[in-house]
């Protein structure tokens, strides 16, 4: 287990959404709804999808009553929970780079053909179901905030007894990984030790990440936000590998 520093595409994701905060409130409700309907319980203690849904719409300051909402209206009379699917969007972008793009969508055509735009206005190629899936590992990935465990012994300490497998060091968070099916036990687990949870959620993590230039890499950054744009998107996920000098590129 060891600390490492490949995180700038989470920091430039979140600081993209924070910064169009109305479009992702309605992103992350439509999630805690459809988690909330597929789990069949509106209670996140016996439903651990809704569970992590709750948790990661905490940590973008999504309000209580919106979470209720969202939560309710996956039972309520008129509910539109049951009108949204998953659908998985797989492709290759700028430099042969993997994408895996996670969406909830009541209209499949819809969908479809803004992502292939976005692809196609972007310089990459919309590929079919399971083209780069198999580059992708499912995983758990919990965040928390430094001032919760600022010794490194001791986070690695914690995360150990709680059952997690690895550990980033983010600047001013901590990112935990954990294999998928463990995610709502290890988030348990670290709250029972006094830490409090940030954001917690499934991820898609590459297995064998794609080494491009920089200016490769502000183009796979642009095709990023062309599809995180996207209403029915959720979750974009890609392969490229994050150098000291690419962060450092992202960041200016």
């Amino acid at each position: 287990m060891s600390g490492h520093s490949k995180w700038a595409t989470t920091k430039h994701r979140k600081a993209a959404q924070d910064s169009k905060r109305s479009a992702l409130f309605s992103k992350l409700s439509r999630n805690i709804t459809v988690a909330a309907k597929e789990g069949g319980d509106p209670n996140p203690d016996n439903n651990a999808a809704l569970a992590a849904a709750i948790t990661k719409a905490k940590g973008y300051s999504l309000p209580k009553d919106k979470i209720e909402s969202a939560i309710k209206k996956a039972f309520g009379s008129g509910s539109d929970g049951a009108n949204y699917e998953t659908v998985v969007y797989e492709g290759y972008g700028p430099a042969g780079v993997a994408f895996y793009c996670e969406a909830l969508t009541d209209n499949r055509n819809r969908t479809a053909a803004d992502v292939r735009s976005a692809f196609t206005h972007s310089g990459g190629n919309l590929g079919t179901s399971g083209s780069v899936a198999f580059q992708f590992e499912r995983k758990g990935q919990i965040i928390i905030d430094k001032a919760q465990c600022e010794d490194e012994d001791e986070l690695m300490m914690a995360v150990a007894e709680a059952g997690g497998d690895d550990y980033e060091d983010a600047e001013d968070e901590w990112i935990i990984y954990t294999e998928f099916t463990a995610l709502n036990d290890v988030r348990i687990a670290l709250g029972e030790q006094g830490i409090e949870i940030k954001g917690a959620e499934p991820i898609m993590q590459p297995t064998n990440p794609t080494q491009v230039s920089v200016a490769d890499a502000r183009k796979v950054m642009r095709l990023v936000d062309r599809l995180e744009d996207l209403e029915d998107i959720q979750n974009v996920y890609n392969t490229m590998d994050i150098t000291d000098e690419i962060a450092a590129a992202l960041e200016e």
